[in-house]
């Protein structure tokens, strides 16, 4: 049984949470009611009252004339506030320029977000051929992607054990993402250190990640890498891994302190 059934009003704040965030993810184009029906698997009347709700709270905004939805300013507000405590891209930017400089691939910091990762700096480094899968704003369920996988993998078992349970990424991602495939790669991310996405959600686009620690010991967010897959040759990926690791060591060590 889900515990947030019992609680009054549950449903309806969730279906409010996943609207939201449908709509960041669209941003900054902003998407239409129908796409924002499709991500959230709710009717599209429904998507369309709590879109016109929120806007009338002004967490959102209606692009009348393109009829398109799009963040409002009281998220801004709000964001801005929370911030203070959440914010730690001033004290990672210089470890994420540091990674891109040293390996020549894109670099990033993720943060963890309840079940998803969602990017927070992309910085390019000197190689001229770039993978997109990953930009600021873009948002993946732990266990996809080597940021949430880094993630993931560095929970406690029992927590590993309940997320496995309750989410079956299959569906949108492969079969490369089912529970037991999952269960090698956390294995091997823990063994290593540092997680390893060997082309599964672009074909030929590699990436590795390193999870960062909070103050109270849980992974937090991961500093990663992406490229394309002659990038990421066996004979560079311990390399690239060390780096990770000491960048990402370096950055935990900072935020405890």
């Amino acid at each position: 049984m889900n515990m947030s059934s019992s609680i009054p009003g549950a449903q309806m704040v969730g279906r409010l949470a996943k609207v939201l965030r449908a709509v960041s993810t669209s941003m900054p184009e902003g998407s239409s009611t129908i796409q924002i029906a499709r991500v959230v698997d709710l009717p599209r009347p429904t998507v369309h009252r709590l879109l016109s709700a929120l806007t009338e709270e002004g967490f959102c905004d209606h692009d009348h004339r393109k009829g398109l939805w799009l963040l409002g300013p009281e998220v801004y507000l709000m964001g801005a506030v929370a911030a203070e405590r959440y914010d730690i891209t001033s004290i990672a930017r210089q470890h994420v320029e540091a990674l891109a400089d040293a390996t020549g691939e894109s670099a990033f910091l993720s943060a963890r977000r309840g079940d998803e990762t969602v990017c927070l700096l992309r910085q390019d480094g000197s190689f001229p051929i770039r993978s997109f899968v990953l930009y600021e704003g873009k948002r993946f369920p732990l266990g996809v992607a080597s940021a949430g996988l880094a993630i993931l993998s560095f929970l406690d078992g029992d927590a590993i054990d309940r997320y496995l349970a309750n989410h079956s990424l299959v569906v949108e991602h492969g079969e490369s993402h089912d529970v037991d495939t999952l269960r090698q790669r956390i294995v091997q991310t823990r063994t290593h250190g540092w997680s390893l996405n060997p082309g599964l959600i672009v074909e030929g686009s590699w990436g590795m990640g390193a999870a960062v620690f909070d103050p109270s010991g849980q992974p937090a967010w991961s500093l990663s890498l992406t490229g394309i897959e002659s990038r990421f040759s066996a004979a560079r990926r311990p390399e690239m891994g060390r780096l990770l690791l000491r960048h990402a060591h370096e950055l935990t060590k900072k935020l405890c302190h």
